[in-house]
């Protein structure tokens, strides 16, 4: 628990030291939901809200996704990622604080939009139950710092690892349902969504948003999202092991 604590509090304070990072945080979400609100239009309130609440769960993902990567591209660049490998401490703590720390300060993203939302477009904040809704949406951001682990390890090994951040922004936020419902995709794409927490992270937020039950949504979230964890320390495992046969850590 120190680990982690230590570890999301280092993150969070170079997080707030890196302009880029600030000014993609702040303002991304709120471009995603001006735009999610005009393409719904007005007179909607329930669907303005809907499309408020998908805005700031993509915003979470993209917190979640572009901090995990630039966090291990940093650690390469100044030097500090041999180290922390090498380290007593167990690296799959060190990744899952950095994961944990972007997805709570993509937190960030959802009151912003839903700030948005009220101020500027009106949108009547009538959750049926916020209780519910706080708690499927803390499981959701708990989901994609689940999923952002498994990414994570992925990221030990490549040179540049904003790149492939960049090529799975939007396909998960689309796979998962943030905004545009799933049965919208293809049929034969649909049976793969499930396999990712985040579909059911996000299926339990806009459930409580529409005041339908949950339950089985949250429990699908936290079972899919501890299989995550459990490949991620796999990975990583096997990432660490080919750190000290190839001694190319700096170089990947």
């Amino acid at each position: 628990m120190r680990v982690l604590y230590v570890g999301m509090w280092a993150q969070f304070l170079q997080m707030s030291r890196a302009p880029l990072l600030i000014i993609f945080n702040v303002l991304t979400p709120i471009i995603y939901a001006t735009i999610a609100m005009y393409l719904y239009g007005p007179g909607q309130p329930d669907k303005l809200l809907q499309a408020s609440v998908g805005a700031g769960l993509m915003g979470v993902w993209s917190s979640v996704l572009f901090g995990a990567g630039g966090a291990i591209q940093n650690k390469r660049w100044s030097g500090m990622l041999e180290p922390i490998i090498t380290a007593p401490t167990p690296f799959s703590a060190v990744l899952l604080s950095i994961s944990l720390a972007t997805s709570v300060v993509g937190m960030y993203a959802m009151v912003a939009t839903v700030f948005w939302g009220a101020v500027f477009f009106a949108i009547p904040l009538a959750f049926p139950s916020l209780p519910v809704f706080l708690a499927a949406t803390a499981v959701c951001v708990l989901s994609m710092g689940m999923m952002g682990l498994l990414l994570a390890s992925t990221f030990v090994f490549m040179r540049n690892a904003n790149a492939l951040a960049n090529t799975l922004d939007h396909p998960i936020w689309l796979l998962s349902g943030m905004l545009v419902p799933i049965t919208t995709l293809p049929s034969w794409l649909q049976p793969v969504t499930w396999a990712l927490p985040t579909t059911w992270g996000a299926a339990a937020v806009h459930g409580s948003v529409r005041g339908t039950a949950v339950g089985g949504e949250i429990a699908g979230t936290l079972v899919i999202g501890l299989a995550y964890v459990l490949l991620s320390l796999l990975a990583l495992r096997r990432v660490e092991m080919l750190a000290r046969e190839r001694a190319t850590l700096a170089l990947a």
